[in-house]
């Protein structure tokens, strides 16, 4: 009997050791590096579950040991990632714990969009047509389809996207980009007509969002931009048309082709604001928040023309007298 009682302790001693020993092993391998030897980029499928993405893992060569992590997924299962769809970077030295945590921290892989200042919604459309990864939704659309997809059915989109850098992971969408841009250009509207000056010759945002659209496509130098709201201002006040060459362009469409002619000048578009008085009836581009700032709070003077240096500045002047002198020097290099 004495013998039998020691046979079974040795049994269960045995037991109770390789036991120990297989959960040691286990949690070795769960903690063991990963079998890369430089950064690899991995990309968790739609709707993947955990054990189609440790097969996945372990078929391209990253973790050596799917059944440690499935057997995490039968024991502990409160461990596993909360898995969302997206490239992750996995880095050589990473181990199989620390995969499970980049796997659940959704530290996704994201991508740069740029939308420059002074860019029409058209090449908005085309900027994110380009973008790899980004998930088209809108490719077949019309504009009135896209603005009805955003809820804002019947609002011509131009001018109503923010200009910026944007940044999106696999599995977002351009509908994604557009409605961040979308509601960032609102906001940004909105804070910028409560700071405005009381004074002003725009009557709305719409109409300020109108006019920064302008004063965008008129000049890239910072400091310019306020004097140049203060002679659209000024010419407004004055029964003065804008006569600002952006909203021509605009008018022209797919026919402009690089330059404007004195016939391009006298024709009657509804953008054309040699022809027409006041204001465009939209915008025509996008403005970033210097020009939105601009348009409600003009630089006060007596300034009433500009004409290009061509280095990016302007030439400011208040007679039409002047105005001429600066067109011979600039534009036909007459002193």
């Amino acid at each position: 009997m004495k013998r039998l009682v020691v046979a079974l302790a040795i049994v269960v001693i045995v037991g109770v050791a390789g036991v120990t020993g297989g959960y040691v092993y286990w949690q070795q391998r769960l903690e063991a590096p990963l079998t890369i030897d430089e950064p690899t980029l991995y990309q968790v499928p739609s709707g993947a579950g955990f054990n189609r993405v440790v097969r996945d893992l372990e078929a391209q060569g990253v973790i050596g040991d799917a059944w440690a992590f499935q057997v995490l997924g039968k024991l502990e299962p409160e461990k596993l990632p909360d898995l969302r769809t997206g490239e992750y970077l996995l880095e050589p030295g990473t181990t199989g714990m620390e995969l499970l945590a980049l796997l659940d921290s959704r530290d996704v892989v994201m991508y740069p969009l740029t939308i420059p200042e002074g860019w029409t919604f058209s090449q908005m459309r085309q900027q994110l047509a380009k973008a790899p990864k980004l998930e088209q939704s809108t490719a077949d659309m019309s504009d009135e389809e896209v603005m009805a997809l955003l809820d804002r059915d019947g609002t011509y989109p131009e001018g109503w996207f923010f200009p910026d850098t944007y940044r999106y992971h696999l599995g977002m969408s351009d509908v994604d980009i557009l409605r961040q841009s979308l509601g960032r250009m609102e906001r940004i509207l909105e804070e910028v007509w409560d700071e405005r000056d009381d004074d002003l010759t725009i009557d709305s945002p719409y109409e300020a969002l109108i006019m920064a659209s302008l004063i965008e496509r008129e000049t890239g130098a910072p400091e310019e931009r306020r004097e140049i709201a203060g002679v659209f201002k000024r010419r407004m006040e004055s029964g003065m048309r804008l006569q600002t060459d952006p909203t021509v362009i605009y008018g022209m469409g797919e026919r402009y082709e690089g330059r404007i002619t004195h016939a391009d000048l006298r024709e009657a578009t509804a953008y054309n604001t040699y022809v027409i008085d006041g204001l465009p009836p939209t915008p025509i581009a996008m403005p970033g928040r210097a020009s939105l700032e601009a348009a409600v709070n003009p630089l006060p003077g007596d300034t009433l023309y500009f004409v290009s240096r061509g280095d990016g500045t302007h030439k400011f002047s208040s007679s039409l007298r002047e105005h001429n002198n600066a067109v011979n020097r600039y534009i036909r290099n007459r002193d």
